[in-house]
């Protein structure tokens, strides 16, 4: 009952007759202040409480989705970064192979085995001189 149909009936009755009680006319003036409630109106909060429940749902999946393709990129970023110490091994692995192949003592080795032999006579470049460069013999 609203609030305008309680002063109606009010205004309508004959003082002392059909009075209720103080309890009860509280509550009808309380009820009045807050609309009534018909079946449209609840209805549409049920319409209302079903949409936001959609638009929750939509709402967390979306996060989910989000969550899994950003835990996928951190499991790509980790198979990356693991390969690429992998290759850095393998590159440091050949490095150290052409180091040893370039050891005085393996060229020293693999030019015997050509034929060569260590020269008797060193030649020394100098080329602290200006206008060109000084052959020095040893």
């Amino acid at each position: 009952m609203s609030l305008a149909t309680a002063r109606i009936q009010s205004s309508l009755r004959i003082p002392g007759r059909n009075r209720k009680p103080v309890g009860e006319r509280t509550a009808e003036i309380i009820l009045g202040l807050f609309p009534d409630m018909t079946s449209g109106a609840r209805a549409t909060h049920k319409y209302f409480a079903k949409f936001l429940t959609v638009v929750s749902l939509a709402g967390f999946l979306a996060l989910l989705g989000v969550n899994t393709l950003l835990a996928q990129d951190a499991f790509t970023l980790s198979e990356l970064k693991l390969e690429a110490k992998h290759v850095a091994d393998q590159r440091d692995a050949i490095n150290r192979s052409i180091d040893s192949y370039a050891a005085p003592e393996n060229l020293a080795k693999a030019a015997a085995g050509l034929g060569m032999r260590p020269s008797e006579t060193p030649v020394f470049l100098d080329l602290s001189g200006a206008a060109g460069v000084e052959v020095k013999r040893g």
